[in-house]
């Protein structure tokens, strides 16, 4: 019965944010989103991406956004105004074609790096023949964890772990200077 009351919550919140003239609420209803999507998680027993939908979605991502409404304006222009500032800064034809341009040939290559890959849910993958057993063997001899899940993300890829967290980290740092940029020229 919880997950139909979340499931409810959650669509109300993406159909409010979407539907709001008024940026900052709209930023905090999605704020609100990301905290019911980390409960979500929780009742489905997948506390580690509840932990990182908490921290980055609830947290950052909403902090980030409100510091950002707070050198922009709170509330969105009209279609009028949008329109008039669109057709006085036309821009050429080929700096129109270029960023379409780059996503294809981006998505192509994307596409090629793929061909290569072991079918989905093979159960003669690589990863499904050396690691996997290995990691379900020894995952609580090795680190003590009772949950696998705990004991790959906390001890096995605990360096990769820190590296995403040290990038988002960057990242948020990066977003800040340049929101605050006037002192620091």
């Amino acid at each position: 019965m919880i997950d139909i009351f979340l499931l409810l919550f959650i669509v109300v919140c993406s159909v409010a944010a979407i539907f709001m003239k008024d940026l900052l609420s709209s930023v905090m209803v999605l704020g609100a989103f990301s905290f019911l999507m980390a409960v979500e998680w929780t009742v489905l027993n997948a506390v580690d991406v509840a932990f990182t939908e908490a921290a980055v979605g609830a947290g950052i991502t909403t902090v980030l956004m409100i510091a950002t409404l707070s050198r922009t304006g709170r509330y969105e222009e009209s279609s009028e105004d949008y329109k008039q500032s669109v057709s006085k800064r036309r821009r050429p034809l080929i700096s129109r074609i270029i960023p379409v341009f780059v996503v294809v040939i981006t998505g192509a290559i994307l596409v090629y790096g793929t061909i290569d890959m072991p079918a989905f849910e093979d159960p003669n993958a690589p990863i499904n023949t050396h690691m996997v057993p290995h990691y379900i063997k020894e995952a609580k001899h090795e680190t003590g964890a009772d949950n696998i899940v705990t004991a790959l993300l906390a001890n096995y890829r605990g360096y990769d772990t820190l590296g995403e967290t040290t990038v988002i980290f960057a990242a948020g740092i990066c977003v800040i200077m340049l929101l605050r940029r006037e002192r620091f020229l």
